[in-house]
């Protein structure tokens, strides 16, 4: 097991830097640095097979993972997570082949656990010494956790609306919790200050290289799930876009591979009514989005107000076809009941919020009942049962 990483790149300009130091944004535009591999000698070296007979996590596919070392790696288990065909929903809206990615079996209950089991091992193995995390929810909760796995200290910033499952895990893996007045741009303009301060790492979303990197393998998961085929659609919750943009990433990797074939899948984008920037880019053919202003919804992980890396969500959603929309909070809700009653699955509302989207579309004829499409359930319901009535109290 060794990784393929040669270097990292600007996607603003292409200029290279190198994958050995701690590195946050390009220093030449301060824009997103992705990983790049050697392709063309993995090429040579290695056979898609070999991915299949490991252990089934997303560490499987570690020649295309940023770690060298493979004693860096902080695992609990992430990925590897099913592909749920559903029948009696797929049944409902007249579809053939609809699947749902079942994130919320991850550690910590959601897909975060990918991004940051990737950002924190790498950071690990460059020998950094703590973190800051500016979450609103779920990802603090996933770096207090990984954070332990890794005997580093963690300061967690978070609204001080944010779910009580978040604060709760973030103070049981023993992170120290600040809430902020405000949203989680306010979360992340004082995590960059204290991480400056206090020369503690930073892991805002796609302000480092790596969160990316782990969410990539939920797109070379579907990938081998499919047997080696691209879905013709997936349909993602987007706040900051780290999964449509790693998973974009992932697909065009093994197309260079040679290890799928075909084009990648049409990405659209769900957003909620009251906090839709990529949304309102899209809809105005803007290449960046405008921070939208008053940012509100229950579905805290869409409640991103300006997500930085809004100009590659944007260009993967126009590349691939795709589109953008945004739906009503209680259509979220309503759908979190659908998804349990009709298949058992016990989605958040921001995973809901995809078959929402899904309808939309469907009606519209944007989507298409012979097309093989999946929802990206990004996390566990469980955390999110005061949305849910108990009817035993009336």
């Amino acid at each position: 097991m060794f990784s393929y990483i040669d270097r990292l790149e600007c996607t603003q300009c292409g200029q290279a830097y190198p994958h050995d130091r701690l590195s946050k944004t390009s220093e030449c535009c301060n824009k997103v640095l992705f990983a790049r591999y050697d392709l063309d000698r993995m090429r040579r070296e290695v056979d898609r097979t070999v991915w299949q007979d490991r252990v089934s996590s997303m560490w499987r596919f570690t020649e295309l993972m940023p770690v060298g070392d493979e004693s860096s790696i902080l695992t609990l288990g992430e990925g590897g997570t099913p592909l749920l065909e559903t029948r009696q929903l797929a049944a409902n809206l007249g579809l053939r082949h609809l699947y749902v990615k079942e994130e919320g079996l991850n550690p910590t209950g959601t897909f975060k656990a990918r991004g940051i089991s990737a950002a924190v091992s790498k950071a690990f193995e460059l020998g950094v010494t703590g973190f800051t995390m500016p979450s609103a929810g779920n990802a603090a909760g996933a770096a207090a956790a990984y954070g332990a796995r890794a005997n580093l200290p963690v300061k967690v910033f978070m609204p001080q609306d944010a779910p009580s499952a978040n604060k709760k895990e973030s103070v049981m893996s023993g992170s120290e919790l600040n809430l902020v007045d405000g949203l989680i741009s306010d979360a992340g303009r004082i995590a960059v200050a204290v991480a400056e301060e206090q020369d503690l790492f930073d892991l805002s979303t796609l302000k480092e290289p790596y969160r990316a990197e782990g969410k990539k393998t939920m797109g070379l998961e579907i990938a081998m799930q499919l047997g080696w085929k691209m879905p013709d659609a997936i349909v993602y919750p987007t706040g900051g876009g780290t999964g449509i943009i790693g998973m974009y990433k992932g697909f065009q990797e093994l197309l260079e591979l040679g290890w799928i074939e075909g084009n990648p899948p049409k990405f659209i984008a769900v957003q909620a009514s009251g906090c839709q920037p990529i949304v309102k880019a899209f809809n105005e053919g803007k290449d960046t989005a405008e921070p939208w202003a008053n940012a509100a919804t229950i579905a805290d992980g869409l409640r991103v107000p300006g997500p930085f890396a809004d100009y590659l969500i944007l260009q993967a959603i126009r590349e691939t076809g795709g589109t953008a929309l945004a739906v009503e909070d209680n259509e979220m809700v309503d759908a979190m009941y659908e998804l349990a009653a009709t298949e058992g699955i016990i989605a958040c509302p921001e995973g809901a919020a995809t078959l929402v989207g899904l309808k939309r579309l469907l009606q519209q004829g944007f989507l298409q009942p012979d097309e093989t499409i999946v929802l990206l359930n990004t996390g566990s319901g469980y955390k999110y049962l005061d949305l849910i009535k108990d009817t035993a109290e009336g």
